[in-house]
């Protein structure tokens, strides 16, 4: 999780500068802050016909809107199967969003990650949903003008270099400043029921 935690803070990066090449560690953690600024924010939802349901083996047999068929295993976790039914809808709703926050004063470099995971109640349509948030601060070590690279180094001391897209991103920032990250996700899957 941690290293994953320091590949999403290096994507995060690179949708405010450019493209990354990471050579590094893993993230210490630390409380998480707020931030000033939303970069990217994405909602994506996905629906699938149920086709077929087969409660021995815990398999539904899904369509997509394209046509494509998939098996997907229920596993143990997931309550309620037996209330699924041939034509309900499977929903996926996916969001990411990323935000930085300048810092004014430089301090000692902080990482955190939490995250939340939540299913249905007994009785209900089955669902699951969860959601994650990962928080860290980069500090500038060289700034590139020319070639348009910048390398930042995280709370462990890891480095990444990013290529910046914006020459006016250079502008706005000097070698020692603090960039806080924050990565979030949310995922969530219900079964609707189909319609009369």
């Amino acid at each position: 999780m941690r290293r994953h935690g320091t590949i999403v803070v290096a994507l995060a990066l690179t949708a405010w500068l450019g493209p990354v090449t990471a050579r590094a560690a893993d993230e210490k953690p630390a409380p998480p802050a707020a931030h000033s600024g939303v970069l990217l924010s994405n909602l994506v939802t996905l629906k699938a016909k149920v086709e077929g349901v087969d409660l021995e083996k815990r398999l539904v047999t899904v369509r997509g809107p394209k046509g494509n068929v998939a098996e997907i295993e229920a596993g143990p976790e997931v309550r309620n199967l037996a209330q699924v039914k041939v034509g309900d809808m499977v929903v996926v709703r996916y969001q990411e969003s990323i935000a930085f926050d300048l810092k004014k004063e430089a301090g000692e470099p902080e990482a955190a990650a939490a995250g939340m995971v939540a299913r249905a109640e007994p009785g209900e349509k089955p669902a699951a949903g969860g959601a994650r948030v990962i928080v860290a601060d980069v500090t500038i070590q060289a700034i590139d003008t020319k070639t348009m690279m910048v390398t930042v180094k995280g709370p462990n001391g890891n480095l990444f270099d990013v290529k910046a897209r914006d020459p006016k991103r250079l502008q706005a920032i000097k070698v020692g400043d603090q960039v806080r990250v924050t990565y979030t996700e949310a995922l969530a899957v219900s079964v609707e029921e189909a319609a009369p």
